[in-house]
Formats: C-alpha cells, structure tokens, sequence
C-alpha cells in the first residue's frame, strides 16, 4: 500500500476516534464511528485476496447495521426525553437497542459470527488494529451510559460470550480465529462489570490492549499463520518463542502475571455486589479460553509434539527485532506487583 494512503488511513483512525471519545453529543460520536469504519475498510483489504475483500465486506456491513442501530437509539431517546446529550440516555427501548448496536460493534454474542471472519481476513497489523484500537469508542460509549443500561442484560450478554468465546476457540488451528475467541472471551469480562464498577472495565480493556498487542507483534515478527508454523517457529526466534510463551499465560490470567490483576479485581467488585455465583460461572467459563491458551503456548516453545508429521526446521535467524515487543511483553508479565497503585488510581 501507498506509504502516504497509509497515512491517511492511519489519522482518520485516530481522528474517529478521538471524536467519539471526546463528544457530548449522539451525532457527532457517531460520525466518529463512521469515519472509523470508513477508515479501517481499505487495510482489511489492502491485500486484494478475495479473502480479504469477503472480510472488508462483512466488517461494512456489520458496522453500518450497528450504526444505523445507534443513531436509531439515540433519535428514540431524544424524542421521548427531548435529550442529545450521550450521558443522558434514559429512555428504556433506547437502552435495548443501543446494546445491543454496542454488542454487535464490539462481537458479543450473539452479535459475534463477523468478528474471526473478518480477523481471519485481515493481515496481522490490521487484526491488531480491529482487536484493540477499534474496540475503544464503542466502549467508551458504553462506559458514559453505564448508569442507565440494563445489568441483568449485560450480565447475560458477559456469560455468553465468555463461555461461547473459549468453546469455540477450543477446535481453531487458525491463530488469528483463536485470537479473536479470544477477544469475544475477555469482552464478555469487560461486560459483565461495566454497570457496577466502569472504570474497572476501562483497566481491563487497556491490559488487554496492552496483552494483544504484545502477541500479534511477536507472531507478526515470525511470520505465524497457523498452529503447524507455530510448531517449527522455535528454531527461527527462540527468545521470542519464550516471551510469547509468557505473554500467552499471562492472557490466559494465571496468577504471578499481568493478566490476573482484572480478573482478580473484577472477582472481587462482583463479589462486593452479592453476585458471587456470578463470578464463579465466569470463572470456570474461562478455564476453557486458559485450555487454548496452554495449546498455543506448547505449540510455540515445547519442540515438536511426537504424534506430527516431519516438518522442515526454520532457519534460525539474528534479524534484529521490533524493540518495542521487549517493552510491552515486559509490561504485559510484571504489572501484578503494582496492583495496590492501579486500585488507588481507580
């Protein structure tokens, strides 16, 4: 692609979503959201595979329906209440539908069946974007209508797609499908805890953020696809193997690293609220994402498993790598220790 076209793609990126994050008003966040979606079409499909093109289209259309579904909900609630401030949503039906528009621009389930496809589509920059950057304004959305959406519903919408996203996760050779069961699984934690602690949901997304970026730019430097690459990968970049190793158990949200600190807090603001069932079904849920999680992780630093056909070994090669993975593996395996600092701030 054009180095320029680039971007311009790239600061229409920031551009969305710096509107929908700093508007006050219905239609301005969703001109946000449009300029984000126009923004995103052309590096799904820059790479001109028919694959790719499939993938764009599904994302246009997903991502229009789920506009149009906002723009419906906020023009419902300013007729009834007069109101187009975004914190000033009240009306019920307008609280029904912008959920679900917000689920459906985000992948919950039942609003998921676009989001591995268009992941599966896209190159592995792109997926970076689409698992993190383009999650953000649809979550701030909800985060400054938290105070009225329906808990109940949300609660549902978390279960299912925590339990859907590591059930289906479980049968991916492909990484980048495992990786957006993965995304579907940790939004589904970011849901069920945004009406009863917000800012939690917002600490969540950024480790998570900060835990996706870190994988695909590992998998990105070693040019992985699919699991059967991922098996003969140790030989090119052993060191990498072994961040990825970290960073892959640090998602999962074992507990010495980064990745248990939302799941622990969030464990502990549910069980504040009398919802400790709750918290014990999402718990066990995401024992199945931990299963994917562990395969990943043998397949990309345990040698070969026995049982596999011969493959040819990778050259094992000194290309200096992105310094920046060094920097956000670090963050992404040794934020626990600074969880009393995080709980002050928020």
């Amino acid at each position: 692609m054009n180095p320029q076209a680039k971007l311009v793609f790239i600061a229409s990126l920031l551009l969305g979503s710096t509107i929908t994050i700093s508007s006050n008003h219905w239609i301005m966040a969703w001109t946000g959201l449009e300029i984000n979606t126009l923004a995103i079409l052309p590096l799904i499909s820059k790479s001109h595979h028919p694959r790719a093109i499939e993938a764009a289209t599904k994302y246009f259309l997903t991502q229009a329906a789920a506009s149009a579904l906002v723009l419906f909900s906020s023009m419902t609630n300013a007729w009834h209440t007069g109101q187009w401030d975004i914190t000033q949503l009240t009306h019920p039906m307008s609280c029904l539908i912008l959920t679900s528009a917000i689920a459906m621009k985000l992948g919950l389930v039942p609003f998921h069946f676009w989001f591995p496809e268009v992941l599966q589509g896209s190159p592995l920059t792109t997926g970076l974007i689409l698992s993190t950057a383009m999650k953000l304004p649809p979550l701030t959305l909800l985060f400054m209508t938290s105070h009225s959406l329906n808990p109940t519903l949300l609660v549902i919408l978390a279960i299912l797609s925590t339990a859907l996203g590591g059930w289906m996760g479980l049968n991916q050779t492909q990484t980048r499908k495992i990786l957006a069961f993965s995304s579907i699984s940790h939004l589904g934690w970011m849901a069920i805890i945004i009406t009863y602690n917000p800012k939690l949901t917002l600490l969540n997304f950024y480790l998570y953020a900060l835990m996706t970026a870190t994988v695909f730019m590992t998998l990105n430097s070693m040019k992985v696809l699919k699991l059967s690459t991922l098996m003969t990968a140790w030989t090119k970049a052993p060191s990498l193997s072994a961040i990825l190793l970290l960073t892959l158990l640090s998602l999962a949200g074992l507990p010495p690293m980064t990745g248990f600190l939302p799941k622990w807090l969030i464990i502990q603001e549910l069980t504040k609220q009398d919802m400790a069932p709750t918290a014990t079904i999402i718990s066990l849920l995401s024992l199945l994402g931990l299963f994917f999680y562990l395969r990943l992780a043998y397949c990309a630093t345990i040698t070969l498993p026995p049982h596999t056909t011969n493959h040819i070994k990778q050259w094992h090669i000194n290309k200096p790598t992105n310094p920046l993975i060094a920097i956000l593996a670090s963050l992404s395996i040794t934020l626990l220790p600074i969880a009393p600092m995080i709980l002050t701030i928020i």
